[in-house]
């Protein structure tokens, strides 16, 4: 059993592979002050749910993260509790797909993921649209390369920022209301979330398209993708464990 970990700025998604298949996968609050005791608490208590047993169960770990202090953390919960190293995604692991960045070691961990995951599922050329604490956008060209990308504020984080500088502006579910044209303040901010967003992620979308030519395949990924994906109309195909999916990958090209 494979425990692969997925570490966020905002969430942590912990996923079990059983040979290829993604058999469980839990979300949790990321907390870069938890110690190594309990977060192997957390875990064990998230398995013993779903009948597995964490410390006589799993057998490899692999750890993509963006937080170094729960990455530390994670890597003496594996030594202390399962007795295994597991493989970190980070400057010197065997990801199996070429790197055409000007700085690679600015990635994050969850970048490179994705990208391995594209390009084993989808081929090139791809986009990766990671919804998060940040909106990715992850390129792989024609010959599987990852060529860079770009980075916007995340849905989560520009609501909640405009709530905070805007007394009067309620806090609003995230959901695509009736019409673009707000009949209400609560309906006009759910209009300005969902379809602005969607505008900015096809806008982007079709400028890399424009620069990569015709046969792009577009993937959704991320916790707050299902807020917005049907709003928008360039993403082909929604993919909630891609980075899970890359995590396994790298695990097998590092322990093969």
């Amino acid at each position: 059993m494979l425990l692969t970990v997925d570490v966020g700025n905002s969430t942590t998604v912990v996923g079990v592979f059983e040979d290829d298949d993604l058999t469980h996968h839990w979300r949790l609050s990321t907390v870069a002050g938890r110690t190594p005791d309990e977060l192997a608490t957390l875990m064990s208590g998230m398995l013993s749910l779903d009948g597995l047993r964490f410390a006589r169960e799993v057998e490899g770990v692999v750890v993509g993260s963006v937080v170094p202090a729960v990455t530390e953390t994670l890597r003496e919960l594996a030594a202390r509790y399962l007795d295994v190293t597991p493989v970190v995604v980070e400057p010197g692991v065997r990801t199996g797909i070429s790197v055409r960045h000007d700085n690679p070691r600015d990635l994050g961990a969850d970048r490179i993921a994705n990208a391995v995951a594209a390009q084993a599922l989808y081929g090139g050329p791809a986009i990766v649209v990671d919804f998060g604490t940040a909106i990715s956008f992850d390129v792989i060209d024609r010959d599987g390369s990852f060529v860079g990308g770009a980075i916007a504020p995340g849905v989560s984080t520009s609501k909640d920022a405009l709530v905070e500088h805007a007394a009067r502006l309620p806090t609003v579910e995230t959901v695509a209301p009736p019409s673009p044209i707000g009949r209400s303040t609560v309906t006009a901010l759910q209009s300005g979330v969902v379809f602005g967003f969607a505008g900015l992620v096809d806008g982007i979308v079709t400028r890399i398209i424009d620069e990569l030519g015709p046969g792009v395949t577009a993937v959704a990924t991320g916790g707050l993708a299902s807020s917005v994906l049907q709003a928008c109309r360039t993403l082909d195909h929604h993919d909630p464990w891609l980075t899970l999916k890359g995590l396994r990958l790298i695990w097998e090209r590092n322990t093969a």
